[in-house]
């Protein structure tokens, strides 16, 4: 395909809309619905407790008129939110841990906000639920996006994904920052969580190659920080969060960690499984992402990759095997020995 024909400038004016696609489904876990108190995947020390029953009992006493709807568990499962589908057209997020709950105050602000902006779908909120004596946290209902998850077994191919996803990237990086809250996690200058990264990249030493992993983050630390006003950005552009219907970019998902802040941090989706040479190159040059910018990407993704693997190494292989694939394509091995 021809993929090198139009640059998506990042401070250039929004790229034409993408065509749309017939979307197949994110795939559900059979099994578990109401009455049946089949848990989540646990993950965190301090995550709240949520199975389909929960689920049920919270829709049917805050929302009645949804409460005859099936609950289906969703998989993958979130890291930070407990996904469950509601009946076919609605999906129902409740935070794991208490660090997520600003997440849904800020999807219901901002995605409908943004959404005639963006050339591919993004969720719709239809309701938030209040904390109750069954769950202590604010929670969501979103309209179902149908779609699978982002892969390379579900991408044929990767470079005409790489133009999609690079329009899509030029479209939220041109968005309006007036009143977006300021840059978190791996938005931030990279100087800002060296001390983290280092640390974080000490408490795999068991597991990776650490000379090369500090080397790329030394490069990061070194390369020119962004220039100009901070921009928007999705800030956890990964294969969870893209959704793609028979091969092509449909929608992205997952908006928790949006902010202004580096675009590094969106940059930083060439390390994932999305991406192979090829597609990585046209990505970059499509976006004219400079060394520097790219310098910056390869830090955020130690950070990234460094944690995760650390993190959810006995709870969560898929995370782990990306980790272990994006720590590869940085140029980390595991260690010998």
């Amino acid at each position: 395909s021809s993929c090198n024909n139009q640059k998506f400038v990042v401070f250039g004016v929004r790229p034409r809309k993408l065509q749309t696609f017939d979307l197949v489904e994110i795939r559900l876990v059979a099994g578990p619905r109401v009455g049946e108190a089949v848990p989540t995947m646990r993950m965190h020390a301090d995550e709240v407790d949520i199975d389909a029953d929960l689920v049920g009992r919270l829709v049917a006493s805050q929302f009645p008129e949804l409460g005859d709807l099936a609950v289906t568990l969703v998989e993958p499962w979130g890291t930070d939110n407990a996904i469950w589908r509601l009946g076919s057209d609605l999906v129902v997020r409740l935070p794991r841990i208490e660090s997520s709950v600003a997440q849904v105050g800020f999807e219901a602000d901002w995605l409908p906000r943004i959404a005639s902006e963006l050339s591919v779908a993004i969720p719709e909120p239809v309701a938030t639920g209040h904390p109750d004596d069954d769950f202590p946290f604010p929670w969501a209902i979103h309209r179902w996006l149908p779609g699978t998850t982002g892969g390379p077994e579900s991408i044929p191919d990767r470079s005409a994904f790489a133009v999609e996803l690079a329009r899509v990237t030029a479209e939220i990086h041109a968005l309006d920052t007036t009143g977006l809250r300021p840059a978190l996690n791996r938005a931030q200058p990279i100087a800002t969580y060296d001390r983290h990264t280092r640390a974080t990249i000490r408490s795999v030493s068991h597991l990776i190659d650490t000379d090369a992993a500090t080397a790329i983050w030394d490069e990061a630390l070194a390369a020119r920080p962004h220039s100009g006003e901070p921009l928007w950005v999705h800030g956890d552009l990964e294969g969870n969060t893209l959704v793609d219907g028979r091969g092509h970019l449909t929608g992205l998902i997952d908006w928790g960690l949006a902010c202004a802040g580096d675009p590094a941090v969106d940059i930083a989706v060439v390390w994932s499984t999305l991406f192979d040479d090829t597609s990585r190159a046209v990505f970059l040059d499509l976006l004219d992402v400079d060394d520097h910018t790219i310098a910056r990407s390869r830090g955020a993704g130690i950070y990234q990759a460094c944690g995760a693997l650390g993190y959810y190494f006995d709870t969560y292989p898929l995370i782990v095997e990306r980790a272990w694939h994006k720590l590869a394509q940085l140029g980390v091995s595991p260690r010998q020995g």
